[in-house]
Protein backbone atom coordinates (compact mmCIF):
# COMPACT_ATOMS: atom_id res chain seq x y z
CA UNK A 1 0.00 0.00 0.00
CA UNK A 2 1.31 3.45 -0.92
CA UNK A 3 2.06 5.67 2.07
CA UNK A 4 -0.24 8.73 2.17
CA UNK A 5 1.38 12.01 1.18
CA UNK A 6 -0.09 13.81 4.20
CA UNK A 7 -1.29 12.88 7.67
CA UNK A 8 -4.54 14.45 8.89
CA UNK A 9 -4.77 15.90 12.40
CA UNK A 10 -8.19 16.82 13.79
CA UNK A 11 -9.21 18.37 17.10
CA UNK A 12 -12.82 19.08 18.08
CA UNK A 13 -14.25 21.79 20.31
CA UNK A 14 -17.76 20.98 21.46
CA UNK A 15 -20.06 23.42 23.25
CA UNK A 16 -22.82 21.75 25.24
CA UNK A 17 -25.68 23.56 26.96
CA UNK A 18 -26.32 22.12 30.39
CA UNK A 19 -29.75 20.75 31.26
CA UNK A 20 -30.79 23.66 33.50
CA UNK A 21 -33.86 25.84 33.91
CA UNK A 22 -31.83 28.99 34.61
CA UNK A 23 -28.63 30.62 33.38
CA UNK A 24 -25.05 30.27 34.59
CA UNK A 25 -24.67 33.50 36.54
CA UNK A 26 -28.28 34.69 36.86
CA UNK A 27 -31.62 33.26 38.00
CA UNK A 28 -33.08 34.18 34.59
CA UNK A 29 -35.34 31.44 33.24
CA UNK A 30 -33.83 29.69 30.26
CA UNK A 31 -35.29 27.37 27.61
CA UNK A 32 -34.62 27.21 23.90
CA UNK A 33 -36.98 29.10 21.64
CA UNK A 34 -39.51 31.66 22.84
CA UNK A 35 -40.08 35.23 21.75
CA UNK A 36 -36.75 36.93 21.03
CA UNK A 37 -35.22 39.02 23.81
CA UNK A 38 -37.77 38.00 26.46
CA UNK A 39 -35.44 35.82 28.57
CA UNK A 40 -32.66 38.23 29.33
CA UNK A 41 -31.97 40.23 32.50
CA UNK A 42 -29.74 43.07 33.62
CA UNK A 43 -27.03 40.57 34.62
CA UNK A 44 -26.56 39.17 31.10
CA UNK A 45 -26.69 42.74 29.76
CA UNK A 46 -23.92 43.76 32.16
CA UNK A 47 -25.68 46.91 33.38
CA UNK A 48 -23.79 49.02 35.96
CA UNK A 49 -23.81 47.66 39.51
CA UNK A 50 -24.93 44.10 38.74
CA UNK A 51 -22.87 41.10 39.82
CA UNK A 52 -22.84 37.47 38.65
CA UNK A 53 -23.77 34.63 41.04
CA UNK A 54 -22.65 31.12 40.10
CA UNK A 55 -25.33 28.47 39.51
CA UNK A 56 -24.36 25.58 41.83
CA UNK A 57 -26.27 23.01 39.77
CA UNK A 58 -24.22 23.97 36.69
CA UNK A 59 -21.04 23.09 38.55
CA UNK A 60 -22.51 19.72 39.55
CA UNK A 61 -23.49 18.88 35.96
CA UNK A 62 -20.07 19.92 34.65
CA UNK A 63 -18.39 17.68 37.24
CA UNK A 64 -20.74 14.86 36.24
CA UNK A 65 -19.65 15.31 32.61
CA UNK A 66 -16.02 15.20 33.68
CA UNK A 67 -16.51 12.02 35.67
CA UNK A 68 -18.41 10.35 32.82
CA UNK A 69 -15.51 11.20 30.48
CA UNK A 70 -12.80 10.12 32.95
CA UNK A 71 -11.44 13.64 33.56
CA UNK A 72 -9.60 14.82 36.66
CA UNK A 73 -11.69 17.31 38.64
CA UNK A 74 -9.79 20.38 39.78
CA UNK A 75 -9.70 21.05 43.52
CA UNK A 76 -9.52 24.83 43.06
CA UNK A 77 -10.65 26.57 39.89
CA UNK A 78 -11.35 30.13 38.85
CA UNK A 79 -13.12 32.06 36.12
CA UNK A 80 -11.65 34.43 33.54
CA UNK A 81 -12.89 37.15 31.23
CA UNK A 82 -12.50 36.62 27.50
CA UNK A 83 -12.78 40.03 25.89
CA UNK A 84 -14.11 40.59 22.39
CA UNK A 85 -16.74 42.71 20.68
CA UNK A 86 -19.68 41.19 18.88
CA UNK A 87 -23.33 42.35 18.79
CA UNK A 88 -24.60 39.17 20.50
CA UNK A 89 -22.22 39.69 23.46
CA UNK A 90 -23.70 42.76 25.17
CA UNK A 91 -21.16 42.90 28.02
CA UNK A 92 -18.22 42.96 25.64
CA UNK A 93 -16.72 39.94 27.39
CA UNK A 94 -17.54 36.32 28.15
CA UNK A 95 -17.01 34.67 31.54
CA UNK A 96 -15.12 31.42 30.93
CA UNK A 97 -12.16 29.45 32.32
CA UNK A 98 -8.62 29.61 30.94
CA UNK A 99 -5.81 28.61 33.30
CA UNK A 100 -7.68 26.50 35.84
CA UNK A 101 -10.57 24.66 34.20
CA UNK A 102 -12.99 22.53 36.17
CA UNK A 103 -11.96 19.27 34.45
CA UNK A 104 -8.58 18.30 33.01
CA UNK A 105 -7.90 15.43 30.62
CA UNK A 106 -10.34 12.62 29.95
CA UNK A 107 -11.24 10.56 26.92
CA UNK A 108 -14.10 9.53 24.63
CA UNK A 109 -14.34 5.84 23.64
CA UNK A 110 -14.48 5.44 19.86
CA UNK A 111 -15.03 1.68 19.79
CA UNK A 112 -12.66 -1.14 18.85
CA UNK A 113 -10.30 -0.14 21.65
CA UNK A 114 -9.73 3.41 20.32
CA UNK A 115 -10.16 6.62 22.33
CA UNK A 116 -10.22 10.33 21.59
CA UNK A 117 -8.26 12.19 24.26
CA UNK A 118 -9.53 15.41 25.87
CA UNK A 119 -7.54 18.45 26.91
CA UNK A 120 -10.14 19.91 29.25
CA UNK A 121 -13.77 20.60 30.06
CA UNK A 122 -14.59 24.07 31.35
CA UNK A 123 -17.63 26.11 32.28
CA UNK A 124 -18.58 29.28 30.42
CA UNK A 125 -21.59 31.39 29.54
CA UNK A 126 -23.15 31.37 26.10
CA UNK A 127 -23.49 34.36 23.80
CA UNK A 128 -26.71 35.47 22.14
CA UNK A 129 -27.67 34.51 18.60
CA UNK A 130 -27.32 36.65 15.48
CA UNK A 131 -29.33 36.03 12.33
CA UNK A 132 -28.63 37.70 9.03
CA UNK A 133 -31.26 38.67 6.46
CA UNK A 134 -31.47 40.70 3.28
CA UNK A 135 -32.83 43.67 5.20
CA UNK A 136 -30.14 43.50 7.89
CA UNK A 137 -29.01 41.54 10.94
CA UNK A 138 -31.02 40.71 14.06
CA UNK A 139 -29.83 39.77 17.56
CA UNK A 140 -31.71 37.56 20.03
CA UNK A 141 -30.21 37.67 23.53
CA UNK A 142 -32.37 34.92 25.05
CA UNK A 143 -29.42 32.53 24.90
CA UNK A 144 -26.93 35.00 26.36
CA UNK A 145 -25.67 33.75 29.71
CA UNK A 146 -26.93 30.17 29.28
CA UNK A 147 -24.72 27.60 31.00
CA UNK A 148 -22.25 25.81 28.74
CA UNK A 149 -19.46 23.35 29.07
CA UNK A 150 -16.80 23.49 26.39
CA UNK A 151 -15.20 20.11 25.74
CA UNK A 152 -11.82 20.55 24.07
CA UNK A 153 -10.39 17.50 22.37
CA UNK A 154 -6.71 16.83 21.85
CA UNK A 155 -5.57 17.09 18.23
CA UNK A 156 -5.17 13.31 17.98
CA UNK A 157 -8.00 12.26 15.65
CA UNK A 158 -6.69 11.10 12.30
CA UNK A 159 -9.74 10.94 10.07
CA UNK A 160 -13.19 12.49 9.55
CA UNK A 161 -14.68 9.08 10.39
CA UNK A 162 -12.96 9.11 13.80
CA UNK A 163 -14.32 12.60 14.39
CA UNK A 164 -17.83 11.36 13.58
CA UNK A 165 -17.49 8.49 16.07
CA UNK A 166 -16.07 10.87 18.69
CA UNK A 167 -19.13 13.10 18.46
CA UNK A 168 -21.60 10.20 18.37
CA UNK A 169 -20.20 8.58 21.52
CA UNK A 170 -19.74 11.93 23.30
CA UNK A 171 -23.39 12.81 22.73
CA UNK A 172 -24.54 9.40 23.94
CA UNK A 173 -22.46 9.60 27.14
CA UNK A 174 -23.64 13.12 28.00
CA UNK A 175 -27.27 12.16 27.39
CA UNK A 176 -27.00 9.07 29.60
CA UNK A 177 -25.28 11.13 32.30
CA UNK A 178 -28.25 13.54 32.07
CA UNK A 179 -25.89 16.47 31.55
CA UNK A 180 -27.62 17.72 28.39
CA UNK A 181 -30.13 16.64 25.75
CA UNK A 182 -27.43 17.47 23.15
CA UNK A 183 -30.00 18.50 20.55
CA UNK A 184 -28.14 20.15 17.66
CA UNK A 185 -31.40 21.39 16.13
CA UNK A 186 -32.11 23.39 19.29
CA UNK A 187 -28.50 24.52 19.63
CA UNK A 188 -27.77 22.61 22.83
CA UNK A 189 -24.76 20.98 21.17
CA UNK A 190 -22.51 22.87 18.76
CA UNK A 191 -19.21 21.77 17.30
CA UNK A 192 -16.21 23.54 15.78
CA UNK A 193 -13.63 21.35 14.06
CA UNK A 194 -9.94 22.13 13.70
CA UNK A 195 -7.99 20.36 10.98
CA UNK A 196 -4.43 20.48 9.70
CA UNK A 197 -2.21 18.31 7.49
CA UNK A 198 1.45 17.38 7.87
CA UNK A 199 3.95 15.04 6.28
CA UNK A 200 3.91 11.50 7.73
CA UNK A 201 6.38 11.25 10.61
CA UNK A 202 6.52 15.01 11.20
CA UNK A 203 6.27 16.07 14.85
CA UNK A 204 5.17 19.65 14.32
CA UNK A 205 1.51 20.26 13.54
CA UNK A 206 0.53 21.86 10.28
CA UNK A 207 -1.34 25.16 9.94
CA UNK A 208 -4.72 24.80 11.64
CA UNK A 209 -7.99 25.72 9.97
CA UNK A 210 -11.20 26.03 12.03
CA UNK A 211 -14.53 24.98 10.50
CA UNK A 212 -17.79 26.54 11.69
CA UNK A 213 -21.49 26.36 10.78
CA UNK A 214 -21.61 22.59 11.28
CA UNK A 215 -25.18 21.60 12.12
CA UNK A 216 -25.00 17.81 12.25
CA UNK A 217 -22.41 15.11 12.86
CA UNK A 218 -22.69 14.00 9.23
CA UNK A 219 -22.04 17.58 8.21
CA UNK A 220 -18.92 17.64 10.39
CA UNK A 221 -17.67 14.53 8.61
CA UNK A 222 -18.42 15.94 5.13
CA UNK A 223 -16.79 19.29 5.94
CA UNK A 224 -13.65 17.61 7.26
CA UNK A 225 -13.44 15.37 4.18
CA UNK A 226 -13.66 18.43 1.94
CA UNK A 227 -11.11 20.38 3.94
CA UNK A 228 -8.79 17.37 3.94
CA UNK A 229 -8.88 17.36 0.12
CA UNK A 230 -8.54 21.14 -0.14
CA UNK A 231 -5.51 21.38 2.11
CA UNK A 232 -3.83 18.40 0.44
CA UNK A 233 -4.26 20.12 -2.94
CA UNK A 234 -2.80 23.39 -1.60
CA UNK A 235 0.20 21.69 0.01
CA UNK A 236 0.69 19.30 -2.91
CA UNK A 237 1.02 22.22 -5.32
CA UNK A 238 3.66 23.88 -3.13
CA UNK A 239 1.32 26.42 -1.54
CA UNK A 240 0.78 27.26 2.11
CA UNK A 241 -2.43 26.76 4.05
CA UNK A 242 -3.68 29.98 5.63
CA UNK A 243 -4.54 30.02 9.34
CA UNK A 244 -8.20 30.99 9.27
CA UNK A 245 -11.78 30.24 10.23
CA UNK A 246 -13.91 28.91 7.39
CA UNK A 247 -17.69 28.52 7.10
CA UNK A 248 -19.14 25.30 5.73
CA UNK A 249 -21.73 25.65 2.97
CA UNK A 250 -23.76 22.43 2.90
CA UNK A 251 -25.58 23.20 -0.34
CA UNK A 252 -22.36 23.84 -2.25
CA UNK A 253 -20.46 21.13 -0.40
CA UNK A 254 -17.46 23.36 0.29
CA UNK A 255 -16.00 25.73 2.86
CA UNK A 256 -15.26 29.41 2.37
CA UNK A 257 -13.04 31.86 4.30
CA UNK A 258 -14.78 33.72 7.12
CA UNK A 259 -11.94 35.52 8.95
CA UNK A 260 -8.38 35.11 10.12
CA UNK A 261 -8.08 32.76 13.09
CA UNK A 262 -7.68 34.54 16.42
CA UNK A 263 -4.93 33.64 18.90
CA UNK A 264 -5.34 33.45 22.70
CA UNK A 265 -3.62 36.80 23.21
CA UNK A 266 -6.21 38.51 21.01
CA UNK A 267 -8.85 38.00 23.71
CA UNK A 268 -6.92 39.76 26.53
CA UNK A 269 -7.89 37.18 29.16
CA UNK A 270 -7.69 38.20 32.80
CA UNK A 271 -9.15 36.73 36.03
CA UNK A 272 -12.85 37.49 36.53
CA UNK A 273 -12.86 40.06 39.37
CA UNK A 274 -16.50 39.53 40.38
CA UNK A 275 -16.23 35.81 41.10
CA UNK A 276 -13.95 34.32 43.80
CA UNK A 277 -11.96 31.13 43.14
CA UNK A 278 -14.05 27.99 43.54
CA UNK A 279 -12.95 25.14 45.81
CA UNK A 280 -14.24 21.67 44.98
CA UNK A 281 -14.01 19.34 48.03
CA UNK A 282 -13.21 15.73 47.17
CA UNK A 283 -16.22 14.65 49.25
CA UNK A 284 -18.48 16.64 46.94
CA UNK A 285 -16.99 14.98 43.86
CA UNK A 286 -17.47 11.55 45.45
CA UNK A 287 -21.12 12.34 46.20
CA UNK A 288 -21.72 13.40 42.59
CA UNK A 289 -20.04 10.21 41.36
CA UNK A 290 -22.22 8.08 43.65
CA UNK A 291 -25.37 9.68 42.21
CA UNK A 292 -24.25 9.28 38.59
CA UNK A 293 -26.95 7.82 36.30
CA UNK A 294 -26.14 4.54 34.55
CA UNK A 295 -23.79 5.19 31.62
CA UNK A 296 -24.05 3.51 28.18
CA UNK A 297 -21.38 0.82 28.64
CA UNK A 298 -22.77 -0.19 32.02
CA UNK A 299 -26.32 -0.36 30.69
CA UNK A 300 -25.18 -2.38 27.69
CA UNK A 301 -23.47 -4.94 29.94
CA UNK A 302 -26.57 -5.16 32.13
CA UNK A 303 -28.94 -5.57 29.17
CA UNK A 304 -26.74 -8.31 27.73
CA UNK A 305 -26.68 -10.06 31.10
CA UNK A 306 -30.36 -9.64 32.02
CA UNK A 307 -32.03 -9.91 28.62
CA UNK A 308 -29.60 -12.00 26.56
CA UNK A 309 -30.02 -9.80 23.50
CA UNK A 310 -27.72 -9.99 20.44
CA UNK A 311 -25.23 -7.20 19.75
CA UNK A 312 -27.34 -5.76 16.92
CA UNK A 313 -30.33 -5.27 19.23
CA UNK A 314 -28.14 -3.68 21.89
CA UNK A 315 -26.64 -1.24 19.37
CA UNK A 316 -30.07 -0.09 18.20
CA UNK A 317 -31.80 0.06 21.59
CA UNK A 318 -28.98 1.79 23.46
CA UNK A 319 -28.35 4.49 20.87
CA UNK A 320 -30.90 6.73 22.64
CA UNK A 321 -31.25 6.51 26.42
CA UNK A 322 -35.00 7.27 26.28
CA UNK A 323 -35.53 4.41 23.82
CA UNK A 324 -33.45 2.12 26.06
CA UNK A 325 -35.58 3.05 29.08
CA UNK A 326 -38.79 2.53 27.08
CA UNK A 327 -37.61 -0.90 25.94
CA UNK A 328 -36.65 -1.94 29.47
CA UNK A 329 -40.12 -1.10 30.76
CA UNK A 330 -41.74 -3.07 27.92
CA UNK A 331 -39.42 -6.05 28.48
CA UNK A 332 -40.16 -6.24 32.19
CA UNK A 333 -43.87 -5.71 31.58
CA UNK A 334 -44.31 -8.48 29.02
CA UNK A 335 -41.65 -10.90 30.29
CA UNK A 336 -40.32 -11.52 26.77
CA UNK A 337 -37.23 -9.32 26.13
CA UNK A 338 -36.68 -10.45 22.54
CA UNK A 339 -40.31 -9.82 21.57
CA UNK A 340 -40.10 -6.40 23.27
CA UNK A 341 -36.87 -5.66 21.41
CA UNK A 342 -38.35 -6.63 18.04
CA UNK A 343 -41.39 -4.38 18.49
CA UNK A 344 -39.40 -1.41 19.75
CA UNK A 345 -36.83 -1.69 16.94
CA UNK A 346 -39.50 -2.01 14.24
CA UNK A 347 -42.89 -0.53 15.10
CA UNK A 348 -41.78 2.03 17.70
CA UNK A 349 -38.71 3.37 15.88
CA UNK A 350 -40.62 3.43 12.57
CA UNK A 351 -43.36 5.49 14.19
CA UNK A 352 -40.85 7.92 15.71
CA UNK A 353 -39.19 8.42 12.33
CA UNK A 354 -42.51 8.98 10.57
CA UNK A 355 -43.71 11.44 13.20
CA UNK A 356 -40.35 13.13 13.73
CA UNK A 357 -40.73 12.84 17.49
CA UNK A 358 -39.04 11.42 20.55
CA UNK A 359 -40.15 8.28 22.36
CA UNK A 360 -40.87 10.51 25.37
CA UNK A 361 -43.69 12.06 23.33
CA UNK A 362 -45.09 8.76 22.03
CA UNK A 363 -48.80 8.47 22.93
CA UNK A 364 -48.46 4.71 23.37
CA UNK A 365 -46.77 4.26 26.75
CA UNK A 366 -44.31 1.45 27.42
CA UNK A 367 -46.77 -0.09 29.90
CA UNK A 368 -49.51 -0.27 27.23
CA UNK A 369 -47.16 -1.77 24.66
CA UNK A 370 -46.23 -4.40 27.24
CA UNK A 371 -49.94 -5.13 27.78
CA UNK A 372 -50.43 -5.43 24.02
CA UNK A 373 -47.56 -7.94 23.78
CA UNK A 374 -49.03 -9.90 26.68
CA UNK A 375 -52.26 -10.26 24.72
CA UNK A 376 -50.27 -11.44 21.69
CA UNK A 377 -48.23 -13.93 23.72
CA UNK A 378 -51.34 -15.29 25.40
CA UNK A 379 -52.94 -15.98 22.01
CA UNK A 380 -55.87 -13.63 22.59
CA UNK A 381 -54.90 -11.63 19.49
CA UNK A 382 -52.76 -12.58 16.49
CA UNK A 383 -49.87 -10.61 15.00
CA UNK A 384 -51.99 -8.88 12.37
CA UNK A 385 -54.44 -7.78 15.03
CA UNK A 386 -51.55 -6.67 17.25
CA UNK A 387 -50.24 -4.36 14.53
CA UNK A 388 -53.69 -2.91 13.96
CA UNK A 389 -54.08 -2.44 17.71
CA UNK A 390 -50.68 -0.70 17.90
CA UNK A 391 -51.71 1.86 15.29
CA UNK A 392 -55.06 2.44 17.02
CA UNK A 393 -53.47 3.05 20.41
CA UNK A 394 -51.19 5.70 18.92
CA UNK A 395 -54.24 7.89 18.38
CA UNK A 396 -56.67 6.74 21.09
CA UNK A 397 -56.24 6.99 24.85
CA UNK A 398 -57.58 3.53 25.67
CA UNK A 399 -56.46 0.59 27.73
CA UNK A 400 -55.42 -2.38 25.60
CA UNK A 401 -58.44 -4.54 26.53
CA UNK A 402 -60.78 -1.64 25.75
CA UNK A 403 -59.19 -1.15 22.33
CA UNK A 404 -59.40 -4.88 21.55
CA UNK A 405 -63.11 -4.88 22.35
CA UNK A 406 -63.75 -1.65 20.42
CA UNK A 407 -62.04 -3.04 17.31
CA UNK A 408 -63.40 -6.56 17.71
CA UNK A 409 -59.92 -8.05 17.54
CA UNK A 410 -60.31 -11.01 19.89
CA UNK A 411 -58.56 -13.98 18.30
CA UNK A 412 -60.67 -17.00 17.33
CA UNK A 413 -59.00 -19.99 18.97
CA UNK A 414 -61.93 -22.40 19.45
CA UNK A 415 -60.84 -25.56 17.51
CA UNK A 416 -64.41 -26.73 16.85
CA UNK A 417 -65.57 -23.37 15.51
CA UNK A 418 -62.46 -22.90 13.38
CA UNK A 419 -62.75 -26.43 11.98
CA UNK A 420 -66.18 -25.57 10.57
CA UNK A 421 -64.70 -22.50 8.85
CA UNK A 422 -61.82 -24.52 7.41
CA UNK A 423 -64.20 -27.21 6.11
CA UNK A 424 -66.29 -24.52 4.39
CA UNK A 425 -63.18 -23.03 2.76
CA UNK A 426 -62.01 -26.44 1.51
CA UNK A 427 -65.46 -27.20 0.10
CA UNK A 428 -65.47 -23.92 -1.78
CA UNK A 429 -61.91 -24.27 -3.18
CA UNK A 430 -61.77 -27.68 -4.95
CA UNK A 431 -59.09 -26.53 -7.42
CA UNK A 432 -56.74 -25.48 -4.60
CA UNK A 433 -57.38 -28.76 -2.80
CA UNK A 434 -56.49 -30.66 -5.98
CA UNK A 435 -53.33 -28.60 -6.40
CA UNK A 436 -52.28 -29.43 -2.85
CA UNK A 437 -52.67 -33.14 -3.47
CA UNK A 438 -50.65 -32.69 -6.68
CA UNK A 439 -47.75 -31.49 -4.51
CA UNK A 440 -48.16 -27.74 -5.01
CA UNK A 441 -47.38 -26.21 -1.60
CA UNK A 442 -48.50 -22.76 -2.74
CA UNK A 443 -52.05 -24.11 -2.63
CA UNK A 444 -51.74 -24.42 1.13
CA UNK A 445 -50.85 -20.74 1.38
CA UNK A 446 -53.87 -19.84 -0.73
CA UNK A 447 -56.20 -21.91 1.48
CA UNK A 448 -54.68 -20.37 4.59
CA UNK A 449 -55.31 -16.89 3.20
CA UNK A 450 -58.92 -17.74 2.37
CA UNK A 451 -59.49 -19.03 5.91
CA UNK A 452 -58.01 -15.91 7.49
CA UNK A 453 -60.14 -13.78 5.17
CA UNK A 454 -63.25 -15.74 6.15
CA UNK A 455 -62.58 -14.96 9.84
CA UNK A 456 -61.77 -11.31 9.27
CA UNK A 457 -58.13 -11.99 10.16
CA UNK A 458 -59.09 -13.03 13.70
CA UNK A 459 -58.27 -16.73 13.49
CA UNK A 460 -55.34 -18.22 15.36
CA UNK A 461 -52.84 -18.69 12.50
CA UNK A 462 -51.09 -21.71 14.01
CA UNK A 463 -54.40 -23.46 14.64
CA UNK A 464 -55.58 -22.73 11.09
CA UNK A 465 -52.39 -24.26 9.68
CA UNK A 466 -52.85 -27.33 11.89
CA UNK A 467 -56.47 -27.83 10.88
CA UNK A 468 -55.77 -27.35 7.17
CA UNK A 469 -53.05 -30.01 7.15
CA UNK A 470 -55.15 -32.38 9.23
CA UNK A 471 -58.20 -32.19 6.96
CA UNK A 472 -56.25 -32.10 3.71
CA UNK A 473 -54.05 -35.06 4.58
CA UNK A 474 -56.89 -37.12 6.02
CA UNK A 475 -59.21 -36.38 3.14
CA UNK A 476 -62.03 -35.87 5.68
CA UNK A 477 -63.89 -32.80 4.49
CA UNK A 478 -67.45 -33.92 5.21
Amino acid sequence: MTEPEFETVIGLEVHVQLQLASKLFAPTEYASGGEPNTRVSVIELGLPGVLPALNERAVELAIRAGLALESTIGARVHFDRKNYFYPDLPKGYQITQLDRPLCVGGRVPLGEGEFGALQRIHLEEDAGKSSHHAAGSLVDLNRAGAALIEIVGQPDLRSPEQAFRFLTRLKQILQYAEVSECDMEKGSLRCDANISLRRPGAQQLGTKVELKNLNSFKMVRRALEYEQRRQAAVLGSGGAVRRETRLWNEEQGESAPMRGKEATEDYRYFPEPDLPPLSIPSERVQAIAAAMPELPDARRARFAREFGLPDYDLDVLLDDRHVATYFETVAHGCGDPKLASNWVMTEVLRTLKERGSSVTDLPLTAARLAALLNELNAGRINRAAAKRLFEHLLDHDLEVTEAIAALGLQQLSDPAALEQVVRAVLAGQPAAVADFHAGKQKALHALFGQTMKATGGKANPALVQQLLRKLLESGDRS
